[in-house]
């Protein structure tokens, strides 16, 4: 991105403010949360280097599906949700980024009775919330969607406040948006971190001694803090996904008896699945999809959307993911002057606009998310992985 593409998010003085006048913060990790931590931290007008081992957006964030909606059964989840729903149509446009409004659906088909009725509690407790969800029926369906195949389903939610965006453009225009507020870039520059003081390490051996240090470096989160006697439970575990070829104005669609996603994408339909259920290592796994996972999911997707049945394979990744034990992030101080935002099971991206506003103003000496604290857990923790987009509750 040229100086001359880059976008101004801040409008006006009254953009800048100073609760963050006086610190030096360090942000490892140049992805969607770490470049909105930066972006808001220079804002508050903290002195902010931005750090990454390789360019904006090319780690997790930039194999992500850019999926958003506000569609949790959880009141703090759908608050933080609609937070970032709101934060991404205000930063949008046409000189940063677009976010799309569309419908997001979530079925079961018929004689899933346990993810139907799954889903019929979580549309009536997201109703408590506040959170606009409609239930409907198969025919009902049909009607609003008739992309849709419909006559196997038993139940589906539809969530209006939804949308979808490319999770590398918003980081980049996060992260331009955080140097034209005045904070450094610095990327193709792995750092170590250490505590007591806080501080990082340039791969030249330079100290950066800051009074806050911020890990936002996804599935490398745990290695980097464990470097620096930290332990946090956390896994990262390999995820699939592909773009095929086809025509799909809406809506979004979580299938949650076929196990997959999709949403429409500008090289036609991106689908997401292929989770694998183990510890994956982010220095060795394999970023290409199985070819497996490429033949299984398409015949799906055309169960789902026949109109897709006769489309060709645009391209497939893997990315990686990462886990906690209850399935809630770790977000906030894990020690003096070290904070962190990682496990969010698949859903970072969609909540980095409020996650990193959230964490910014903590630095900045506000309160945190108290149910998202790092330290609830040990770090020594056994859990399983579990896939993101279950339906199960916490």
């Amino acid at each position: 991105m040229n100086d001359a593409d880059d976008p101004d998010l801040a409008v006006g003085a009254d953009a800048f403010t100073d609760q963050g006048a006086g610190l030096e913060v360090a942000v490892v990790g140049a992805g969607a949360i770490g470049a909105t931590t930066a972006y808001d931290l220079a804002r508050e007008g903290a002195a902010v280097t931005l750090y990454d081992s390789g360019r904006v957006a090319s780690g997790a964030t930039g194999r992500a599906a850019g999926i958003c909606y506000d569609a949790f059964a959880d009141g703090l989840d759908a608050e933080l949700a609609g937070e970032a729903i709101e934060r991404f149509r205000t930063l949008s446009g046409d000189d940063t980024f677009p976010f799309v409004e569309c419908p997001y659906v979530w079925l079961a088909r018929k004689g899933d009775i346990d993810r139907a009725d799954a889903i019929r509690d979580q549309i009536q407790r997201m109703q408590d919330n506040g959170v606009i969800a409609l239930e409907m029926d198969g025919d009902a369906l049909a009607d609003r969607f008739p992309a849709l195949r419909t006559d196997d389903v038993a139940v589906a939610g539809i969530a209006g406040a939804a949308g979808y965006a490319d999770p590398g453009a918003y980081t980049a225009c996060l992260a331009a948006a955080a140097t034209g507020a005045g904070a450094t870039l610095e990327t193709d520059t792995p750092v170590d971190v250490r505590t007591d003081p806080a501080r990082v390490i340039r791969p030249d051996g330079t100290v950066h001694e800051v009074d806050a240090v911020v890990v936002t470096a996804g599935a490398r989160t745990k290695a980097l803090l464990a470097d620096a006697d930290i332990s946090l439970a956390v896994k990262p575990y390999r995820v699939q996904a592909l773009i095929a070829d086809g025509d799909l104005a809406e809506p979004m669609c979580y299938d949650a008896t076929g196990g997959f996603y999709l949403r429409p994408h500008a090289n036609g339909v991106l689908v997401g699945d292929g989770t694998e259920n183990r510890e994956a290592d982010p220095d060795s796994y394999d970023r290409n999809a199985d070819s497996t996972f490429t033949a299984d999911i398409r015949d799906r997707v055309a169960h789902r959307i026949p109109g897709l049945a006769d489309g060709g394979l645009e391209r497939a990744w893997a990315g990686l993911c990462t886990a906690t034990p209850d399935r809630d992030p770790l977000v906030g101080a894990v020690r003096d002057g070290v904070y962190v935002a990682t496990g969010f099971q698949g859903h970072g991206f969609m909540r980095a606009p409020a996650i990193g506003q959230r964490l910014a103003r903590e630095i900045c000496g506000g309160s945190g998310v108290d149910a998202f604290d790092p330290t609830r857990f040990d770090g020594d923790e056994a859990f399983d992985v579990v896939d993101g987009m279950s339906l199960n509750p916490n």
